[in-house]
């Protein structure tokens, strides 16, 4: 989950803008601290983002939109990739010459690079004077008492409970259309490759009436799409009291097992998240392989408003490297799950992925495989990573990151080069079908045009007219690039 609201293809230019950060905005307050946010990284970094400001709102701060305003400043960090981390430190001192100029200033680092390098970060980083992780946001404004008085202060506790499910966000950069609610925390995948595990703790699902409230919340207020958020949305389970889940009877599970009343699977969530209203639309991210059910898919086409859209990270298309990976499944498994998502939601439902190129002793007939996996699925999008070792990961102690960087940089330009033919033949099959569109806002490139995105995610920009930002419109789609459908409102 690397990009902001959306799964887009990765240029070699796109690199800079992912690690761009989400900055908090400015909050009408008098008389108030105020609290500058910058979030760099996932869709899970966003969301916690918007968790420390409703924190932070209830011990008397406001947030502004310039880190030269505010009296503490939090950089909620991602550390799955070493550019990211690099752009965090590059930040670190530029705040070094403003807190200079002011003193009394306050920096924090929250998020997964604060919770992997720990007190380590206070002895690199003079600037910094509160270390916070994932799970030790409600202790934040303690800790910002500890440093007003002269002390560091660190707080890196995982924990095996902490949802922060009775926290109702402070949505930041909302368009005041789409919104994520986080499901679960941590993950107990522990694929080679990835640090998340190690900085984001166990895997813990939310009650799921929590966050059936939020989602109708979000509708009440005019929202009119949220994506349900989790490491691995699939392994979601809520275990309540007897008679606490949800109604089994209304899912209509085709499969011979169902779950005792008090056992909330993603599918039940799913069902009672879209139940809340059919103008509310529903997403999610991400899915692993191993776990997404043929429940899913079903209750799916069950509901118009569940997004016919899903986000299933292969990483490679080779068996060998998949088990380096510690992936758990294998390439014939992932092709039977893109089986299962055609034959149930059809040809039309949008799939992305991950694909990373030069992991461990990748030989070049392995690379031919993920080209090849690529073409038999024909992804909608994709994220593509040349392989970058992470310390501290299975894969960092265990194998030597022996391909040359030239090799990985033109496996990946392959891969690049692959998915770009896939998205432009995907998105021409939408050329002269109507597609319905939420409105998000403006177009980027011109207040003349609107933008949304249709069922399967794809941005779909149009004339403006006289429709608002919240409306849903049918639109003829009558061109397209490889990565936005234009069209006219029908």
């Amino acid at each position: 989950m690397e990009r902001f609201t959306d799964l887009a293809i990765l240029q070699p230019t796109d690199k800079e803008e992912i690690d761009l950060p989400r900055t908090s905005e400015e909050e009408l307050a008098v008389g108030k601290k105020r609290l500058y946010i910058e979030s760099y990284g996932c869709q899970m970094n966003f969301a916690d983002s918007e968790i420390v400001a409703a924190v932070m709102r209830n011990a008397g701060f406001a947030t502004t939109s310039t880190a030269e305003d505010a009296d503490l400043i939090f950089l909620n960090t991602c550390a799955i990739r070493d550019n990211a981390e690099q752009k965090v430190r590059h930040r670190l001192k530029h705040l070094t010459g403003l807190k200079r100029q002011k003193p009394e200033l306050l920096v924090g680092m929250l998020g997964c690079m604060a919770e992997r390098l720990k007190t380590k970060l206070l002895e690199e980083e003079k600037v910094v004077d509160i270390v916070a992780g994932p799970d030790a946001y409600r202790d934040i404004p303690k800790l910002v008492e500890e440093a007003e008085s002269g002390q560091k202060a660190v707080n890196v506790f995982l924990s095996r409970e902490e949802t922060y499910a009775d926290i109702s966000p402070i949505r930041l950069n909302s368009n005041g259309v789409t919104a994520f609610v986080s499901i679960m925390r941590g993950c107990d995948n522990m694929c080679s490759f990835c640090v998340v595990p190690f900085t984001r703790g166990r895997e813990r699902s939310r009650d799921p009436h929590s966050i059936v409230r939020e989602a109708q919340d979000l509708f009440d207020r005019g929202y009119r799409e949220v994506t349900l958020l989790g490491q691995n949305v699939d392994s979601y389970k809520w275990q309540g009291d007897e008679g606490e889940g949800p109604d089994v009877k209304s899912i209509q599970n085709p499969t011979p097992q169902t779950p005792a009343p008090s056992l909330t699977t993603f599918a039940h969530l799913l069902e009672m998240v879209a139940r809340i209203h059919p103008d509310l639309r529903v997403r999610f991210s991400t899915s692993h392989p191993k776990d997404i059910t043929d429940d899913v898919l079903y209750t799916m086409g069950r509901y118009d408003n569940i997004c016919n859209y899903i986000h299933l990270p292969a990483q490679s298309g080779n068996s060998r490297v998949l088990k380096l990976m510690n992936r758990t499944y294998d390439r014939p498994w992932y092709i039977e799950k893109i089986n299962s998502i055609r034959r149930i939601l059809g040809e039309d439902c949008g799939i992305s992925t991950d694909m990373i190129s030069g992991f461990c002793t990748e030989t070049e007939e392995e690379h031919q495989e993920s080209l090849s996996l690529m073409d038999y699925v024909t992804y909608d999008y994709a994220y593509m990573f040349a392989y970058s070792e992470r310390p501290g990961t299975l894969a960092a102690k265990k194998y030597a990151d022996d391909i040359p960087e030239d090799v990985k940089k033109r496996r990946l330009n392959e891969i690049i080069a692959k998915q770009l033919q896939h998205s432009s033949a995907r998105n021409q099959r939408h050329i002269g079908q109507v597609q319905r569109v939420l409105i998000e806002g403006p177009s980027k490139r011109s207040d003349d045009f609107l933008c949304g995105r249709n069922d399967q995610n794809k941005m779909v920009v149009f004339p403006k007219g006289n429709f608002q930002k919240g409306q849903y419109v049918n639109v003829l789609v009558t061109e397209c690039t490889s990565a936005t459908l234009r069209g006219e409102v029908v």
